[in-house]
């Protein structure tokens, strides 16, 4: 694969916590020469750590040293600008806005409320993501 489409998967990875793209189990799937990146149900699973999981604080992805793109992931400081140049405030609010009320099952708050916790979350992440860039650099200076 080439660095560049390499780079932006592994920093979407680390941007949403995917943990689940490694090389027992890659979720990447081509279909008719095309590029999909399936099953993200191991992405931004600090939702499930009960009130409070998306405020603002450092978190690091380790993980990303199992990431199956990894060594090929030359170009992340890239990577990092492209999905800051992409990823504006009003995109993450549209995108966030597409998940409909009966995924949002969190008892005792709205699904608008759940809506804002992930805004709030990815626009922190984003915020701190020359941390995950960081780790993942060094993480692949190590494999190579």
């Amino acid at each position: 694969m080439e660095p560049r489409l390499a780079s932006l998967i592994v920093w979407l990875d680390c941007l949403t916590l995917n943990v689940d793209r490694t090389a027992r189990n890659t979720n990447l799937l081509m279909w008719h020469r095309e590029l999909w990146l399936i099953d993200h149900g191991a992405a931004l699973y600090v939702h499930h750590a009960g009130a409070g999981w998306a405020a603002p604080k450092p978190r690091p992805f380790s993980q990303v040293k199992d990431h199956v793109l990894l060594p090929q992931a030359t170009e992340l400081p890239w990577a990092d600008a492209e999905g800051h140049a992409r990823l504006t405030p009003a995109v993450i609010e549209a995108i966030v806005a597409l998940v409909p009320d009966d995924w949002l099952q969190e008892p005792d708050v709205s699904p608008e409320e759940q809506r804002a916790q992930y805004v709030q979350f990815i626009t922190a992440r984003l915020a701190d993501s020359a941390a995950f860039v960081a780790e993942a650099e060094a993480a692949r200076h190590a494999l190579v």
